[in-house]
């Protein structure tokens, strides 16, 4: 559901506005943007948008997700298990990678994960305002996340962190990943891939599995493909 403006959402998102003004979370009610996006969710149904709002402003709160800095995820980072990409895809979204071989589970803290997770996002979030506050085309919601498998081991299999993954995309960050690609998924990721697929329900349809040359040729420009998949220093130079 597109926002247009129309005389229903405006009152859907005044009545919203006094609602959160009304609530815990009173910094809330001067978000727009936020309050917009749960009402196009949850199809402007005033009620259902605020539940999960405050579901969601709640968890920010317990997480500490809006006092996460890049100190507190530097380390994390450091083992370039996920970052995010300094260009855009094609259709104008930020674009999350994760290098699935780099996620060791016995090495890893679940809560420095997270961490490093909800800070992507919210990178990723603000590099989309930017981007359409300096665009003159048609308004991009939502980001892409690559999952590059190549090197899936059973090592790497962590699915109690991806259990937190479908979560808080579903409860705090809703819609906000429009597609999910799987490159070069290796026979020993499948079973688990199908423990997965039912956490998702329908929106297991917005996973896609890829090789290479399709996310170097459909979603990036010679000058904007990762030098995970053959862009602009590709390949590394040998240290």
């Amino acid at each position: 559901m597109p926002w247009t403006g129309a005389p229903e959402q405006l009152e859907a998102l005044e009545v919203l506005r006094q609602r959160l003004a009304a609530s815990p979370y009173p910094e809330a009610a001067e978000d727009e943007a936020t309050l917009r996006w749960f009402l196009q969710d949850r199809k402007l149904d005033v009620e259902e948008a605020e539940e999960k709002l405050i579901k969601m402003l709640r968890w920010r709160r317990e997480f500490g997700a809006d006092f996460i800095s890049w100190t507190d995820v530097a380390r994390e980072a450091a083992t370039g298990k996920a970052y995010l990409h300094s260009h855009l895809d094609v259709s104008g979204r930020p674009v999350i990678v994760v290098r699935a071989a780099k996620h060791l589970t016995d090495a890893s803290n679940l809560q420095d994960s997270q961490r490093l997770c909800v800070h992507l996002m919210d990178r990723a979030l603000e590099r989309l305002e930017s981007a359409n506050a300096s665009s003159q085309g048609q308004e991009v919601q939502t980001v892409l996340g690559i999952f590059d498998l190549r090197g899936f081991t059973s090592a790497n299999a962590d699915w109690g962190f991806v259990r937190f993954l479908v979560d808080i995309f579903f409860l705090y960050y809703p819609k906000r990943l429009s597609q999910v690609l799987f490159v070069e998924a290796p026979w020993v990721f499948k079973p688990g891939w199908e423990i997965v697929k039912p956490w998702l329900k329908k929106y297991a349809a917005l996973v896609r599995f890829v090789n290479v040359d399709e996310v170097r040729k459909e979603y990036f420009t010679p000058e904007t493909v990762p030098e995970d998949f053959g862009g602009p220093g590709f390949p590394p130079k040998p240290k």
